[in-house]
């Protein structure tokens, strides 16, 4: 959780004077705090978004590795998670044996350096400047000890806190960001720790701590634990009962796992139950939303069960639930798939004809790439051109896929001068923003990756 009030000026001069005294791994200490003090005079010195900022600044400088930086932030691509082992992680560490996962690359000293530097200066500020610590900054704590993976210290740190009195500086909330973070670390038994912990800590799981938690199980593939804590929402009198999102994210971890197993029983067995879920919602009165349509007609498109996805579409419409472009996206990959040409285009012209969403990159990719496979180059030639003039840049392939095409034909002349120098100024400003560097030119005109 970030705070959403602007540091002023001087503060940001102070964040970054601290960040420097973590890197050069100088003491947090009483010449630095009058020094600070002599420098910036100024009010309040430390406020609970400063202090946050620092704490957040951490990790990005000491966890991540040289090869994480300008990664993709989407987590559509990413692999799939498994439970992490700490003990095999340290002891490869220590034998210099590569790791993988989430702690791949990491250099264990900058994590320790980092870690040690971030518990010093949270005593320093509530020492040398009277800062009192609130539930933010504690949240913010605790997940820079989390995304180290310092388990023993993390527990210690939130018992400590939770022993202050009426503060309530470790709150629900608070271990519902901690697991969070766990599951994004792989680390999902220790977020099952600290869910169970919450008693000790003397807070109460709401709905949102159980949804983190489940959807923290899920990316790992335990579904017998998550459907045991549905089940367990579901009893009659539960504090906590579930809701929509709860069953959202089972349908969708159900349909997103069953295209990572390779054996076609386990993906129908996980399509069945996406799709039992979803029947039992519907029974208990819950109105599925978009995101729980999405997830179900994706699963379905991408296991050729498209009678059933079409169903689920008219559902969709009954319920009055507008569909989006990731709806369509789905019917479209499917249809560009199975060569059914026509009826893809049919889907990308109802998306606009009803102003269901605005076609982008992903939906024209599909279609163009079908047409040229079927030696219809004239109409992919056509869609390309819409896709340029409604302010998408097309991916470096299908601008090959499609000129090349054309060349081979003897039609060239009919992508003109302007798209091209539209479609290459649109790739090269792509290529900056992510590997900052200039790509060379090939021979044909197309940018050229080879040689970053």
């Amino acid at each position: 959780m970030k705070s959403t009030k602007p540091l002023f000026r001087f503060q940001y001069h102070i964040v970054n004077q601290v960040l420097v005294a973590v890197i050069k791994n100088r003491p947090f200490d009483a010449n630095l705090a009058a020094s600070a003090k002599a420098n910036f005079n100024a009010g309040h010195l430390w406020t609970v978004e400063a202090v946050s900022e620092v704490l957040r600044s951490i990790p990005r400088c000491f966890f991540q590795s040289a090869r994480s930086i300008g990664r993709q932030r989407n987590p559509r691509y990413r692999a799939p998670l498994k439970q992490r082992n700490l003990n095999q992680e340290e002891d490869k560490f220590r034998r210099n044996v590569l790791v993988l996962g989430p702690a791949a690359y990491r250099d264990p000293q900058n994590v320790k350096l980092g870690l040690d530097k971030a518990v010093e200066f949270y005593s320093w500020v509530e020492t040398h400047f009277e800062f009192a610590h609130n539930e933010i900054t504690c949240r913010e704590m605790a997940c820079v000890l989390a995304r180290g993976n310092r388990l023993k210290s993390l527990w210690e740190f939130l018992k400590e806190m939770s022993r202050r009195g009426s503060s309530g500086l470790v709150t629900t909330a608070t271990i519902t960001c901690l697991i969070k973070v766990l599951g994004e670390e792989g680390l999902v038994n220790e977020a099952l720790i600290a869910f169970y912990r919450m008693k000790q800590y003397h807070c109460k799981p709401d709905v949102v701590a159980y949804n983190t938690i489940i959807f923290a199980l899920c990316r790992v593939g335990n579904f017998k634990k998550a459907r045991f804590l549905l089940e367990q929402m579901e009893l009659p009198g539960f504090r906590c009962p579930p809701d929509t999102f709860t069953y959202t994210i089972l349908i969708s971890s159900y349909c997103k796992y069953s295209m990572q197993t390779g054996c076609r029983k386990a993906t129908r067995r996980r399509l069945w139950e996406a799709n039992h879920l979803f029947r039992l919602m519907l029974f208990k009165g819950f109105v599925p939303d978009v995101v729980t349509y999405n997830a179900l007609i994706d699963g379905c498109c991408k296991t050729y069960r498209i009678q059933r996805a079409l169903e689920l579409f008219e559902d969709m419409m009954k319920r009055e639930c507008i569909p989006n472009r990731v709806t369509y996206n789905s019917f479209i990959r499917y249809y560009s798939a199975v060569n059914e040409i026509d009826k893809a285009i049919e889907m990308l012209q109802n998306m606009q004809k009803f102003n269901h969403g605005m076609p982008i990159s992903s939906s024209y990719t599909p279609i163009i790439h079908a047409l040229c496979e079927s030696g219809r180059v004239i109409d992919a030639r056509d869609f390309l051109v819409e896709l340029v003039n409604g302010g998408s840049v097309p991916r470096e392939y299908t601008y090959r896929l499609v000129c090349d095409a054309l060349e081979s034909m003897g039609e060239a002349s009919l992508l003109d001068e302007e798209v091209h120098k539209r479609i290459k100024d649109g790739i090269l400003k792509r290529y900056r923003q992510t590997v900052k560097v200039k790509p060379i030119m090939s021979r044909k005109g197309y940018p050229d990756l080879e040689g970053v």
